[in-house]
């Protein structure tokens, strides 16, 4: 590990700042990604500004038809939260299903987000519910805010701030999980939203995506069996030690279609 530069700013203004005068500063919430990489020398910034005591970023509260969680707000913390659980149990099981017990406690929503790794859990539920990211400049659509392998819509000096999500209907997450990493080898998340049906898929391609083929189907028609012969196309989907592109493809309907049962 390189030696930095150490900050705890005390507000989200102040970290802005830092980030605007070190070209090579890091931002750091849970740290579950950044540290091994710090370790591993995979990264070098010059500062590491540190998150934890910037107020009023997290915590969950209901803001209309809409449930807020702030972006320091642990998985653990989502997954036990008594209004998660109430308003939107989907999301409440798909925290509790990141990784393992040490990095639920000290990862976060905002971080997971942010890192954008495309086995990530988080992004399908984001993209799933319809969510929209409040930074420090703007609020972000999810379905605008992933857009390639480790890659986001935050600019340079952008801080997330928290996530807004539409309180669905009904929503589930099913997930082929890695047994040694925990991560997503594909996972799906499908609600019922006021706006429509949507089906958000990670771990399988570069970044979260949405299959409107599902989408349609289930619209007409919310049983497995409207979407038990529709297909994925491999083509653009991860192909790697751990699962190849065609599996993938087929596991992506199958999660589906058990996401879709799970409503009974």
């Amino acid at each position: 590990m390189e030696n930095f530069a150490y900050h705890t700013p005390a507000s989200v203004a102040d970290a802005a700042k830092f980030l605007e005068a070190h070209e090579d500063a890091k931002l750091m919430s849970g740290g579950m990604t950044l540290l091994p990489t710090l370790k591993q020398r995979l990264a070098a910034p010059t500062d590491l500004i540190d998150l934890a005591k910037v107020p009023d970023i997290k915590g969950v509260c209901r803001d209309g038809d809409e449930l807020v969680i702030g972006a320091m707000t642990t998985h653990a913390d989502v997954h036990e939260n008594a209004l998660v659980r109430e308003l939107i149990p989907g999301l409440a099981s798909l925290a509790g299903q990141i990784g393992d017990p040490a990095v639920r406690h000290r990862g976060t929503i905002g971080g997971s987000c942010a890192n954008a790794d495309p086995a990530a859990d988080y992004p399908a539920g984001t993209v799933g519910l319809g969510a929209t990211f409040v930074t420090n400049k703007r609020k972000i659509a999810a379905d605008d805010f992933f857009v390639g392998l480790f890659e986001t819509a935050l600019e340079p000096s952008e801080i997330i701030v928290g996530v807004r999500f539409p309180i669905p209907v009904w929503s589930h997450y099913q997930k082929l999980r890695h047994p040694a990493s925990g991560y997503a080898v594909v996972g799906v998340f499908v609600a019922q939203t006021k706006a429509g049906v949507r089906v958000a898929v990670t771990g399988a391609g570069p970044s979260a995506f949405r299959i409107s083929a599902m989408e349609e189907a289930l619209a007409k028609d919310f049983s497995a069996k409207a979407i038990e012969n529709i297909k994925v196309d491999a083509g653009d989907l991860n192909n790697d030690i751990h699962a190849s592109a065609d599996y993938r493809a087929h596991v992506v309907t199958v999660l589906a279609k058990r996401a879709v049962a799970a409503k009974g």
